[in-house]
């Protein structure tokens, strides 16, 4: 539908200006009566043109939880829900958002809920999304929801972001030492070679470690395009095996086997998994629906499936954690509680519970990554100059030893 530019006037003879998207002239004069505006003048907003962009075009998790938190503010404060939706989309910055609010909010206007406007941009609003909103309108507790909502949004974006920060100096340390490396391998050490050359006399030979890191040296020289090929082929095969079911499954289990990395992924899935169904539960979805939704979000195949014995489980009359014991995935603390909450009857309560104590893991398990990466990343880079450092000196130690030998 186009956007029209419109000017008009309020109850109060103000003037008003802005910009609505309706199928026609006439469906806009509809739409600002609604609102208490007769229309003066509207034009259609031309198109702007620009260039094609790369990729999907994506809202981002912390602008989601930022717009759901005042969504649900304006909401209580008793704002109407058309009108939420039309401030809020003026104030998005991302174009793509802000249109995704606009035709979600002349949807309302045609009479469609919240929640099945929502649902036709799967990009932006989730499964989870839409489901909780669907039983907030239902309830009539939509901006009690939607609290609940920002909130596991916001503990979410929290967590991506404390990982990442955290990953941040790590890998950064590692790609300067891997640059400086490569240079040295590259540029310096054939200086020496052809220094050594020189001072040899015939039939002399290099010691076997400058040999060895001048060979090193030569190959990165010689085949550095063959080495970054092979990377670059290596990465594109394993993300075209991750798109496969196989591939995509042994990866994701394989995460969660490996010796420091895996308990730390495994603890970042136990909490979203407990976050995420403990908001679903709270805002009054059903539990097999609320797991079926959480198996979705995820983030990982192994967890998803099985959440999905779960949820088979309990289609077929037993309890919460016998399946859950049994997928072998989830620690049996977590079984425990959830066992507890299920017999008092509190199990969203206990579910968050479970969320905020893995989380706080999550927080301790990364600190102790750091604090064993440091040392790890000071012994390579020791062991690594170190090394080139004696290859380069072994020459002069010998040719200085010769030299005084002879005199």
């Amino acid at each position: 539908m186009p956007t029209y530019v419109f000017k008009g006037r309020n109850r109060v003879n103000e003037i008003v200006v802005g910009e609505r998207v309706a199928a026609d002239r006439a469906a806009l004069e509809a739409m600002l009566r609604r609102e208490q505006v007769i229309l003066t003048t509207a034009r259609e907003k031309g198109r702007e043109i620009s260039l094609p962009k790369l990729g999907r075009e994506k809202v981002k998790h912390k602008a989601l939880a930022l717009f759901t938190r005042q969504f649900s503010v304006m909401l209580d404060a008793g704002l109407p829900l058309v009108q939420c939706l039309e401030i809020l989309g003026q104030q998005q910055d991302g174009k793509y958002f802000q249109k995704v609010l606009f035709q979600t909010r002349s949807d309302v206007e045609a009479g469609m809920t919240l929640a099945d406007a929502m649902a036709k941009h799967p990009r932006v609003f989730e499964s989870l999304y839409t489901n909780m909103v669907a039983a907030g309108e239902t309830g009539g507790i939509l901006d009690v929801i939607l609290q609940r909502l920002s909130t596991y949004l916001e503990k979410m974006v929290k967590l991506k972001s404390d990982v990442k920060s955290a990953l941040i100096y790590p890998i950064a340390v590692i790609l300067i030492s891997i640059i400086v490396i490569t240079i040295i391998m590259i540029v310096v050490i054939p200086a020496f070679k052809n220094i050594f050359e020189g001072l040899l006399g015939p039939g002399e030979k290099l010691p076997w470690l400058t040999e060895v890191v001048v060979s090193m040296s030569l190959f990165l020289a010689n085949y550095w395009w063959l080495i970054g090929l092979v990377c670059g082929l290596t990465v594109f095969g394993l993300k075209t095996w991750y798109k496969t079911e196989k591939g995509h499954y042994f990866i994701d289990s394989l995460t969660l086997k490996l010796p420091v990395l895996g308990q730390i992924m495994r603890k970042i899935a136990v909490a979203r998994f407990s976050r995420t169904l403990s908001t679903l539960l709270s805002s009054g979805v059903p539990i097999l629906e609320s797991l079926e939704i959480t198996s979705r979000t995820a983030g990982n195949v192994v967890v998803s499936a099985a959440i999905n014995k779960v949820r088979t489980g309990i289609e077929q009359g037993q309890t919460f954690v016998e399946p859950l014991k049994a997928s072998g995935v989830f620690p049996i603390m977590v079984s425990q509680m959830i066992g507890v909450g299920e017999q008092t009857g509190a199990l969203d309560a206990m579910l968050s519970k479970i969320a905020d104590f893995y989380e706080q893991e999550v927080d301790a398990a990364i600190a102790n990554l750091l604090s064993l990466m440091e040392p790890a990343m000071i012994l390579f880079l020791g062991v690594t100059i170190g090394t080139i450092v004696i290859a380069m000196y072994m020459p002069l130690f010998t040719l200085i030893g010769k030299l005084a030998g002879g005199h």
